[in-house]
């Protein structure tokens, strides 16, 4: 039997009025991750006054959304985008670029797709 491993993490950290946030995506994420990490990501931008937050995305072990989840990251972007000032997706499938230039349309700061982590950490200025 083979255990397919799918979901996003999350970590958020705040030093003075700079808020880091890092997510991991895994596997084929579905709506119902998102119904777990929406409100988590809410709760930590919900009191953020002139936001200040760079993000990390690590997509080297995704695989894509369903349908419905793709919607969901996609009302996310819409809710929280101009809170963030710089969005860096570490990933290795060329639909990853793809997708970081069109969440770009979405968010105030930058979003830029990298290959190398150390290269992406660097970018986003933590």
């Amino acid at each position: 039997m083979s255990i397919k491993r799918h979901g996003l993490s999350i970590g958020i950290e705040k030093s003075n009025s700079k808020f880091f946030m890092t997510m991991k995506a895994v596997g084929k994420l579905t709506h119902e991750d998102y119904e777990i990490i929406t409100p988590m990501i809410n709760s930590a931008l919900a009191g953020v006054k002139d936001a200040d937050v760079h993000m990390l995305i690590d997509g080297t072990e995704m695989e894509g959304w369903e349908a419905r989840a793709a919607w969901d990251d996609f009302k996310l972007g819409i809710k929280h985008g101009r809170e963030f000032k710089k969005i860096a997706i570490y990933g290795n499938k060329n639909w990853q670029e793809i997708a970081a230039k069109l969440g770009s349309w979405f968010v105030s700061g930058e979003v830029k797709y990298f290959e190398s982590f150390n290269e992406a950490l660097e970018w986003v200025d933590v």
